[in-house]
Order: structure tokens, then C-alpha cells, then sequence
């Protein structure tokens, strides 16, 4: 038979009824030649379902559905005890992120980390998945092993790219507390290397929407979105709002105490806008000290209300700085488009900034709503009072 013939066939059935193996059965199970075979067929079953399971961990888009995928297919394969995930996922947020899970349900969890800077270092010199035990062979730094070793962590993974160390997964003993083998621990490291790409996918991709210095989204992210909401808008009976604001005498900050405050007052600021607004709103750094939030189905009232909200509580911040600083307070406009206004996302931030431009001119530390015929009114009370 010709090398075309049994590619043509499927292999298995070749091999079973060719009768030169018939022939020599005893010897090629002596030999080993069956377990062998075997062992090659699991691998094979293995490696297919870890490509599967794999590139189907790239069909999902937000952290929470990757870990959730994870834990299945680590359930699934190995039963372990427990997963940990400990990660920071977006820039400028301080608050490390711990979950653990346990028969795909989560947990509550004693671990306590408040630094990654730690572990940052440390995972640099070890960055591939590793027993804890072979880890403890390598290494007697206690400061970093000692977390792992009070939840009796079985394999530590690391989840490492171009901006350092993104998390790290922990993964607990088996149920039965067997070792981990060999080609489990190749067959975990693959897994998770799906799973650390998957994760390291959406990091960069977020970090292309955001503003390094705040962790706000950046400018363009905004426009695109704020061009596909005037669209919705603009085909249904709904509302949208748009706000813009800007921190008042901040180049007094930079002058008077220097660009590391004036960074300092940015990011207080951004933390004081994720805190007012809502899970659905869109907040964004225009630039400098100029920022912009997109409010979907948000009539006028109800974004008056979030623009006094967040004033009020940017009066009453403090920012911590080796120097007392001056209360920092900010100037906001606000604009509304409906289905009527047929606008584009330009002339939306147009007519908000006019807005802010009023809040500017007549005393700062206040909101105003667009309206016809602001800036005209606005002009004849400022030079009246000349």
C-alpha cells in the first residue's frame, strides 16, 4: 500500500487491521508500543480541548467573563480547592482587585495585599507559572511567599506584560489532594497562557481609551462614543446630555506649587467624577485641565442634578500635598439634544463648552445650561457691570 493510501485512510483503522502489527502484537505490548500510543491519543484529546477552551476564552470581552471562563475550565480539568485572581486592571485606580472562588461560586477571602509593588519585582526574575513548592526552592524571600503559603497555594501564575505585572492567579490543591504532575502543570501553563493573553488583550486595549494621568477615558474614545449617541439619538423619543468642565485658576496650581500638584489636583479630580456619576456615564479628559462627561437618556433636570452633585463635592475636596492647598473648585456647562436638535458630536461639545464659557465669565465655581441666545445675554450683563 502507497503513502497515498494511508493518507487516505483514517489512521487508526489502518493501524488496528494492519496485519504486520496482528503479527507482532505480543512484542509491541511488550515493548509498549500500545501505552504509548495511548498516552500520545490523550495528549492529542488534551490538547485539542485546551485549543478549544482556549480560543473560546478570547470569545469574551470584560475581565469578569475571562476569569469566569477560567475557573470553569480550571474546575473542570483539576477540581482545585480554590482559585485566587489578584489584580489591578485599569490604570490609576489604587484598589487591588482580589477574588477567590471555590467549586465556581465566589468566596469571601482573608488575603489582604496593599501593594503589588512587591510582588512586581519579584515575579519579574519568575515568570511563568510555578509549583509553590519549587518556588520555595528558588527563593526564601518570606515577604512574598508568605501570603501564598498561609492559603496553602499549590501554583502561582503570573500574568506579566509591556506594563509590568498585570495580577497573578493562584491556584489551590487538588480534590483529592493529589500533586500536580508534570503534564498537568504544562497543560495548566498553556491554559493560562490563553487566559493571560485574553486578559493582557483588554489591559492594552483600555489603556488605548484612557488618559495615562487620570484613568479617565481619553478624548477620542469620548467623540466616537458621543458621535454614535447623537445618531441613537437622533432616531429615537429619548434625551442625552453632555457636560463639560473645567478647574478653575488651575494654572495657579502649576505656578504656585509646581506640576506634580497640579497632576495631583487632576487625578483627585477624576476620582471625585467616577465618584458622582453613573455606572453608564461616560467621563473623558478633553485635555489639560478640560474634562467631558456624556450622559445617555439624561434629560436637562436630571443632568443639572449631576453637574451640582459633582461641583458641590469637588468644593469640599481636599487634596493631600506636602503644602496645604487652596479648595479646588471647577466651572461646568451643560447641554441637552433630543431628536430635534440634529447635531452633530462637534456642535454637541460646542454649545456645552458655550455653556461653560458663562460659568467662566460670571463668577466661576458654578453650572449653567445651555440655552438660545446665552452668550448674547451673557455679554450685555458683563459689560453692563462695566
Amino acid at each position: 500500500m502507497g503513502t497515498t493510501d494511508i493518507e487516505n485512510k483514517d489512521a487508526e483503522e489502518f493501524f488496528i487491521t494492519n496485519p504486520k502489527v496482528m503479527e507482532n502484537y505480543s512484542f509491541l505490548h511488550e515493548v509498549g508500543v500500545f501505552s504509548f500510543i495511548d498516552s500520545l491519543v490523550r495528549n492529542i484529546n488534551n490538547y485539542k480541548s485546551l485549543l478549544t477552551n482556549g480560543l473560546g476564552i478570547f470569545d469574551h470581552v470584560s475581565p469578569d467573563e475571562i476569569m469566569d471562563a477560567a475557573i470553569k475550565q480550571i474546575s473542570y480539568s483539576f477540581l482545585p480547592s480554590y482559585i485566587t485572581f489578584i489584580w489591578k486592571p485599569i490604570q490609576n485606580r489604587p484598589d487591588i482587585d482580589i477574588r477567590t472562588y471555590a467549586n465556581y461560586r465566589p468566596v469571601d477571602s482573608d488575603l489582604k495585599i496593599d501593594n503589588m509593588a512587591l510582588f512586581e519585582n519579584f515575579f519579574q526574575k519568575f515568570p511563568r507559572p510555578v509549583t509553590f513548592d519549587d518556588l520555595l526552592k528558588k527563593t526564601n524571600n518570606n515577604a512574598v511567599l508568605a501570603p501564598f503559603k498561609a492559603l496553602q497555594t499549590e501554583v502561582i501564575i503570573p500574568i506579566i506584560g509591556p506594563f509590568g505585572l498585570y495580577g497573578i492567579i493562584l491556584v489551590g490543591r487538588k480534590i483529592p489532594a493529589d500533586k500536580y504532575t508534570k503534564d498537568e502543570m504544562e497543560f495548566l501553563y498553556h491554559l493560562m497562557s490563553f487566559v493571560s493573553q485574553a486578559i493582557k488583550s483588554h489591559l492594552h486595549y483600555e489603556h488605548s481609551l484612557r488618559d495615562v494621568k487620570t484613568g479617565l477615558y481619553n478624548h477620542g474614545f469620548f467623540m466616537a462614543r458621543l458621535k454614535e449617541e447623537a445618531a441613537r439619538i437622533a432616531n429615537s423619543s429619548l434625551m442625552s446630555s453632555v457636560i463639560v468642565l473645567d478647574i478653575d485658576n488651575f494654572k495657579n496650581f502649576n505656578d504656585l506649587y509646581g506640576h506634580l500638584a497640579g497632576d495631583q489636583v487632576l487625578e483627585k479630580i477624576a476620582q471625585a467624577i467616577r465618584k458622582n456619576i453613573r455606572t453608564d456615564d461616560i467621563p473623558s479628559r478633553f485635555g489639560g485641565e478640560e474634562f467631558t462627561i456624556m450622559l445617555p437618556n439624561t434629560d436637562t433636570s436630571a443632568a443639572w442634578t449631576i453637574a451640582e452633585k459633582l461641583r458641590v463635592n469637588v468644593s469640599k475636596m481636599q487634596v493631600p500635598w506636602e503644602i496645604p492647598l487652596p479648595h479646588v473648585t471647577v466651572s461646568l456647562g451643560i447641554f441637552t439634544f433630543d431628536q430635534n436638535s440634529r447635531l452633530n458630536a462637534d456642535d454637541i461639545l460646542h454649545y456645552a463648552d458655550e455653556a461653560l464659557y458663562v460659568s467662566k465669565a460670571t463668577g466661576r465655581n458654578r453650572s449653567t445650561i445651555w440655552k438660545p441666545d446665552l452668550l448674547e445675554s451673557t455679554h450685555a450683563m458683563i459689560f453692563k457691570d462695566f
